[in-house]
């Protein structure tokens, strides 16, 4: 018994001695880290002191040391930035859809301000402003060397005052100006309308009133066309939509999902990753989807479509997204102020991440450049027809094997075909959607005859925790992209 006790004491001994060597290092490594974070907090308690000291004018403390956080938020990426309080009300006013400005939602590469997208219905739309332009100057002021934060405040002023901003497009020349006015902007989340026996869903942001304002949209334009068995399919129009709440994103997916994975994000650590299922029910109740989509489309925007394009639940047409894969949150620091964290990478489906890629279209259709006003076009000197058909003949005999009604069917179905024709001169990426879903009407298309082998969609067995539903999406997280950005990104007011 001794001699066990011996042997029990001599290995603890040794258990104890040999937790001391490998410990020992270890903690040492620890409290080196920890004395170099002090060292380096005491070179920026110098450096201030120095500031405020000898500066050549008077400085404000407190605006140095949100200056110093911002930009320390500012260097881990384009998208984590500090809210000070008045930033941080504006954002939480923004995300309700209501707020004052131009309607730019902008960004910075290399130093210039560049447009991610102009907001439906907002004098920076109706200027003509366009996804990828470069503002340059404000009111003749230059922006190059200015902080985002600094040419956002540039662009703000009083309701009803009159801005000129300097635009640098691709494909132009020369810069040229752009005069807006400043307005109250109310974000309009979601416009349905028909086009035909389509019906067109317009998400312009995602907002808290998204999820809501679409069911209600898409309710009431089915119901003008006489209920789902009159509809061909839908559109769900995506195209200049910057982003906004992550949770309102997954809601969307899941509106047209009856199963499967809607997108997983991935952390730091595998503690937190999470990933998000649909649940059953199709709103569209399996007719054709098609997403429209282009460079303005971003962040939640891209949640979306890529949730739709894995499951081959929609088909995507347009040009290729902004390409933004990050999720922001949205951290209180104080009462009064808040951090904006890039806290997970996101995935689609099929495991992607569209980081820097962007999502590509299924099939890619360029929107034509718009004629300009004063060109000269090539108009016919008669109104007079010369093309002839057999209704045209003297004499021709009449078709009476169709009944009144039928006639009127057929002269409906044709001003269809008329509407979309004329819709190309306007919207020609629009036009195209709709000619999609005909097509897929006229053989009877339905999502659920898809298998399961065709779509490049996962179950997310490897994407962190386990599925939670849609219903669980997190109201806290954005995706950095909505209205009321602060250093990395916002919309001009």
């Amino acid at each position: 018994m001794k001699n066990y006790l011996i042997a029990g004491i001599g290995g603890t001994l040794a258990g104890l001695l040999l937790t001391t060597q490998l410990a020992g290092p270890i903690l040492a490594q620890d409290a080196t880290k920890n004395a170099d974070v002090y060292e380096q907090l005491d070179l920026f308690g110098n450096v201030f002191e120095q500031v405020r000291g000898q500066y050549v004018e008077e400085t404000d403390p407190k605006k140095l040391i949100e200056a110093a956080i911002n930009g320390m938020l500012q260097s881990l990426d384009p998208h984590s930035s500090f809210l000070p309080a008045e930033d941080y009300e504006d954002m939480q006013t923004q995300t309700r859809g209501s707020f004052g400005g131009l309607g730019i939602e902008v960004g910075q590469e290399d130093g210039l301000v560049k447009v991610i997208s102009p907001m439906d219905d907002t004098p920076a739309a109706e200027a003509g402003v366009k996804a990828g332009d470069f503002i340059t100057h404000v009111n003749g002021e230059p922006l190059m060397g200015l902080t985002l934060d600094q040419s956002v405040d540039m662009m703000r002023g009083e309701i009803g005052s009159e801005v000129t901003v300097t635009i640098l497009r691709e494909g132009e020349q020369e810069p040229f100006d752009l005069k807006m006015v400043r307005d109250t902007i109310k974000l309009t989340a979601v416009k349905g309308r028909t086009e035909g026996h389509v019906v067109v869903l317009r998400v312009a942001t995602f907002n808290d009133e998204t999820m809501s304002s679409l069911e209600a949209d898409l309710k009431k334009a089915v119901d003008e066309l006489g209920g789902i068995d009159k509809v061909t399919g839908f559109v769900i129009d995506l195209r200049n939509n910057p982003g906004g709440l992550l949770d309102q994103a997954i809601y969307v997916s899941d509106a047209f999902l009856d199963k499967g994975e809607i997108v997983s994000t991935r952390g730091r650590t595998p503690e937190e990753s999470e990933r998000w299922n649909a649940t059953p029910g199709d709103l569209a109740q399996g007719k054709p989807v098609v997403v429209l989509i282009n460079r303005g489309s971003a962040s939640a925007s891209e949640i979306v479509t890529g949730a739709l394009q894995d499951h081959r639940r929609a088909i995507v047409v347009g040009e290729k997204s902004f390409g933004k894969g990050s999720v922001q949150t949205v951290l209180p620091v104080t009462a009064d102020s808040a951090m904006r964290l890039t806290t997970a990478r996101y995935y689609t489906p099929s495991g992607r991440s569209i980081q820097a890629l962007g999502i590509n279209p299924d099939i890619i259709v360029a929107q034509p450049r718009p004629k300009a006003e004063d060109a000269e076009e090539d108009k016919p000197r008669t109104e007079s027809s010369f093309s002839t058909s057999e209704a045209e003949l003297r004499g021709a005999l009449n078709n009476d094997s169709y009944s009144d009604e039928e006639k009127r069917q057929l002269e409906t179905e044709a001003a269809e075909v008329q509407a979309t024709a004329k819709l190309r001169e306007d919207d020609y990426q629009m036009a195209y959607a709709i000619d999609i879903l005909k097509g897929l009407a006229a053989v009877d298309f339905r999502a659920d005859a898809v298998p399961d082998g065709a779509k490049p969609a996962v179950t997310g067995a490897d994407s962190g925790t386990e599925g939670a539903p849609a219903t669980d999406a997190p109201a806290g997280q954005d995706d950095g992209s909505a209205p009321g950005e602060g250093a990395a990104e916002g919309p001009a007011q």
